[in-house]
């Protein structure tokens, strides 16, 4: 099978490098890609915001699947576009993409299928949504209702946060927000795989959302990851299924609005047992490298089995190990990053074990590589615990020669502490 991939981050360099792994896969395009997905894919530079340009590359190449990495292009629809062109696509239709396109629709969802989730209201406009705030208990969550590529969220300690927030999300016209009661617990990442009736638990991961070292600092795309995520236990990720992700699948069937490809459920983990904060519904990036790192079944075989409706024929198989990844970033993120900065060492950090996954990488005129984005580089490593995996993807990041990024030091710090005490 010939595969096309979209995207050009480190989740889709993760995706190209699993799927170049493939018995069944035949040539492997990605489009427009980057430096490093260059080395396990064919990068087509094609505009991927045309629907029509991906539609006549698919039919020129015979490309029997693609996959949509980032939700840009599922919120606007292409997967509905490449369905109604008879090309078989990885990725849920616009409709379904409204769980991560609009909080607001996700929690309707919630209410109406009886998914535990924080409690909310939804605004458009400054003054209520000031006047709600100033009755509310704080800490309070205050949410762009649409994408904001992982920077449309603030928790507020103070009244004073929080209705700057609101006002700036609602600064531009026809925007709304979502303002959350604050949930406590222990955050993660967990991961089904969905054909729009049958849903499969696929793995799980912690990330860290903001830039600085003790999670201090505005949030970011995330600054590092691990898998699995300890609080996920056997019991924790049955709970999971049965409570939320398969009351949301049968109820998007039911809305006419089937859910094929990724369900990504951030959660909140607290006492009670687990709670939705949000929906994506793509793979999310850093997670999907220490995902595909653990991942032992064939990839392709799993996506294919998902769109052709059989998905209750396959059971991924995930090695006994956690993986770990640190993202090194351009200097100024997630602020303005300072781009076209050099590069260098990446094999030596191959060298080490490691996986180097590039999130936002070019090459320059004289061949080298440079820095192209905020998140840059994801460094990647296995072991038998979390604190191994972290000295592996460390002793990766040390080999990187790169004065123009910085990474946090203590990604995972959260399950070290727990596999020390």
């Amino acid at each position: 099978m010939n595969v096309l991939v979209i995207g050009s981050g480190g989740r889709e360099h993760a995706l190209c490098w699993k799927l170049r792994q493939s018995r069944r896969l035949d040539r492997l395009w990605c489009a427009p890609g980057n430096a490093g997905i260059a080395e396990v894919a064919d990068c087509a530079p094609i505009d991927i915001a045309d629907p029509a340009a991906v539609i006549a590359f698919c039919d020129a190449n015979d490309v029997g699947l693609v996959v949509i990495g980032p939700e840009g292009p599922l919120v606007a629809g292409l997967a509905d576009q490449l369905v109604a062109e008879s090309i078989m696509v990885f990725g849920p239709g616009e409709a379904a993409a409204r769980l991560e396109g609009s909080k607001a629709f996700t929690k309707s969802l919630c209410d109406r299928a009886g998914i535990p989730t924080a409690g909310y209201a939804r605004f458009d406009a400054v003054a209520e949504a000031h006047a709600y705030i100033d009755g509310s208990p704080l800490p309070i969550v205050v949410k762009a209702d649409g994408l904001a590529a992982g920077k449309g969220v603030v928790i507020a300690e103070s009244r004073d946060e929080a209705r700057d927030a609101a006002a700036r999300l609602l600064s531009q016209p026809g925007s709304a927000i979502v303002i959350e009661d604050f949930l406590s617990g222990e955050e993660a990442s967990f991961f089904a795989i969905c054909d729009g009736e049958h849903a499969v638990a696929f793995g799980s991961a912690q990330d860290h959302k903001r830039v600085g070292e003790g999670d201090t600092g505005p949030n970011t795309g995330g600054m590092g990851a691990y898998s699995p995520a300890p609080v996920m236990t056997d019991a924790m990720t049955d709970r999971t299924m049965r409570e939320i992700i398969e009351p949301t699948v049968r109820m998007m069937a039911a809305d006419g609005m089937p859910f094929r490809g990724i369900l990504f459920a951030g959660l909140m983990i607290g006492a009670d047992g687990p709670k939705l904060i949000e929906y994506n519904v793509r793979f999310g990036d850093p997670e999907c490298q220490v995902l595909m790192a653990r991942l032992e079944s064939d990839l392709l075989e799993i996506l294919y089995a998902t769109v052709s409706g059989q998905l209750d024929t396959v059971k991924p198989i995930w090695r006994d190990a956690a993986a770990l990844a640190v993202v090194m970033a351009a200097n100024g993120y997630p602020g303005t990053p300072d781009t076209g900065s050099t590069i260098d060492g990446i094999q030596a950090a191959q060298a080490t074990g490691a996986t180097v996954f590039h999130a936002g990488t070019a090459r320059g005129d004289d061949g080298k590589l440079v820095a192209a984005g905020g998140r840059v580089l994801a460094v990647t490593a296995i072991g038998d615990s979390v604190t191994k995996a972290r000295a592996a993807a460390y002793a990766g990041v040390d080999a990187i020669d790169w004065p123009g990024g910085f990474c946090r030091r203590d990604i995972g710090w959260r399950a070290i502490e727990r596999e020390q005490a």
